[in-house]
């Protein structure tokens, strides 16, 4: 075969490799809208009630590792604290009640947002509210900026299916939070 054909060979290989790439490519988003319109889930991930969370991994205060992000067996409540919050403070014994009481159908990550504490002060924070459920320490303050986190406390509920159910800016009273979280949890 001389060198002519090789290459016309090649040219129309790519070109057929590229027809089939962009028709796939412009079948995704349909399949994404049909999944989306029989789910009723959103398949778009972002900080905002109704969206997929952003997905995150980090270690404890106990060298496990928890992730949020995807389908779980409980919905899931993340709060973002620091230790010289006063709101934080107040809520903390609170939330330890919501955690056990919850605990069949919720778990509850509070994440240190440590790029703007003193994980000293946060580790004694632990200690001084006998914190019972996973915490976390985000150094650099990656995950609070996937959230847009703006204020302390930020608590987001995410459901089972990894969507945000609400984001919530500063303290509820207890009751007002177990009305969410009872909502968040009903199957």
């Amino acid at each position: 075969m001389n060198a002519v054909k090789k290459r016309n060979l090649t040219v129309m290989a790519l070109v057929i490799f590229l027809l089939i790439l962009t028709v796939w490519h412009n079948r995704e988003p349909e399949a994404a809208a049909v999944f989306q319109q029989q789910t009723g889930l959103s398949t778009r991930i972002g900080p905002q009630a109704g969206l997929l969370a952003p997905s995150f991994s980090l270690k404890g205060s106990e060298d496990s590792v928890y992730s949020v992000g995807g389908t779980r067996d409980k919905a899931v409540m993340v709060n973002f604290w620091a230790s010289w919050c006063d709101p934080c403070q107040q809520e903390a014994p609170e939330l330890n009640a919501i955690a056990e009481q919850y605990k069949e159908v919720l778990d509850i990550y509070g994440i240190n947002v440590t790029s703007y504490d003193y994980k000293p002060n946060a580790e004694r924070f632990i200690k001084k509210y006998n914190i019972t459920f996973p915490t976390m320490f985000d150094l650099k303050g990656d995950v609070f900026a996937k959230y847009n986190g703006a204020v302390f406390p930020t608590n987001v509920l995410i459901d089972k299916n990894g969507v945000i159910s609400e984001i919530i800016l500063g303290t509820l009273s207890r009751e007002e939070l177990e009305k969410k979280i009872i909502k968040l949890t009903q199957p």
